[in-house]
């Protein structure tokens, strides 16, 4: 894959994989990006898993053409991005290593050395020169690691962006949902939590002109498709609405709250909702139903009481949503329990350090089986939720 003439793509797919991060599912696998920018001096951009490590340094060797690197630009510490700094270093042992001074600080805990005699630390505002080509340093903490730096190569106006801007899945996979549902799912579930600090990172890159964006993870991007990831990301890290609907989760024992929900979901369809999401909990995948409780601005819980609480996966899943600081929606509540239904409450109260939640007024509270007056419930919720 090439980026321009004088950038070249020497990063590693990898198919092995089940789990990234030991928790995300990746059916297609995953891409651990790296590059190569070629001028008077030449810079490496990143290195990738522990595993690849040998077909890295191949990658390099191909392209660079006898040629040798003078400069390892780390971006981001995060491991699948780490691994290969000391092998590097015994590649090429005269080649020095830029980044951020926290980034020195982790080297020094995860290979026993901060490469003192290599160092080139940068902060926001810093540059180096490599010819043609200018690399310039901006500071992106907690996006989502705290030593992440980000870099624009100014003279062809590419956004080295680290993990911003990735996505799930290897690059020799041709994707048929596109870039923006793996990167949707990739970005809630990793980043999430960090809006303010990808909000004040897209402030900077507002004063800059990017035509490429090259990410540590997933496609290169470029014209409209780099604009467009802006644009979402700008959506996703203000915790704005990308699409009107309304999302339904539900968690059912007997199978007496899922006929609710699934009630529910017709009604709103009925009442003219533009999209319903339906997921059961409990048989999805559980980052995939939180990328869709963001994405629309409206979401209703059904779930079973237990223990005088909330049913588990709900609970469970409350707390994915709130950890990643989930706000600005309107969210209606349904619950079930056999001789004392509780989970409204609970639920309810699992948002109450949540930033601009409002719960609607109307509850629905099943006992077992569903009754035509939780009918009338759910027709005043969907008219609650749909206002």
């Amino acid at each position: 894959m090439q980026i321009t003439e004088s950038i070249k793509y020497v990063g590693v797919d990898d198919h092995k994989i089940d789990l990234f991060e030991g928790q995300f599912d990746v059916p297609a696998g995953m891409a651990y990006n790296s590059y190569a920018i070629l001028d008077d001096k030449i810079a490496i951009m990143d290195t990738v898993d522990e595993n690849f490590g040998e077909e890295w340094l191949s990658n390099i060797k191909n392209v660079l053409g006898g040629k040798k690197p003078d400069y390892l630009v780390v971006q981001h510490m995060e491991m699948d991005h780490s691994s290969n700094i000391q092998k590097f270093v015994e590649a090429y042992p005269e080649a020095k290593i830029v980044s951020s001074k926290m980034a020195f600080v982790m080297m020094k805990s995860m290979f026993g050395t901060d490469f003192a005699d290599k160092q080139l630390v940068v902060a926001e505002g810093g540059k180096l020169e490599l010819g043609k080509h200018v690399l310039n340093f901006i500071a992106a903490p907690n996006v989502h690691w705290p030593e992440v730096i980000f870099t624009y190569e100014s003279s062809e106006k590419v956004l080295f962006s680290a993990d911003g801007f990735g996505k799930f899945g290897a690059n020799d996979v041709e994707d048929p949902e596109g870039w923006a549902c793996e990167a949707r799912r990739y970005y809630f579930g990793i980043v999430g939590k960090f809006g303010a600090n990808v909000q004040a990172v897209l402030k900077k890159a507002a004063n800059i002109e990017i035509n490429t964006i090259a990410p540590l993870h997933g496609p290169v991007l470029t014209g409209a498709d780099a604009k467009e990831s802006i644009r979402l990301y700008d959506i996703w890290s203000s915790y704005g609405v990308e699409s009107e609907g309304v999302c339904v989760l539900y968690t059912s024992v007997y199978g007496h709250t899922k006929k609710v929900a699934e009630k529910f979901a017709e009604i709103l369809k009925a009442k003219g909702c533009p999209k319903v999401a339906i997921s059961d909990l409990a048989r999805e995948d559980t980052y995939e139903c939180v990328e869709d409780a963001f994405r629309y601005g409206k979401l209703v819980l059904a779930t079973t009481t237990y223990n005088g609480g909330i049913f588990p996966i709900m609970k469970d899943f409350i707390g994915h949503l709130t950890e990643r600081n989930y706000q600005n929606r309107k969210i209606g509540l349904i619950e079930n329990g056999s001789w004392a239904p509780m989970a409204n409450k609970a639920m309810a109260a699992a948002f109450e350090q949540s930033k601009n939640i409002t719960i609607c007024d109307t509850k629905v509270s099943v006992k077992i089986s569903m009754t035509a007056e939780n009918l009338t419930q759910l027709e005043k919720l969907a008219d609650e939720i749909l206002a």
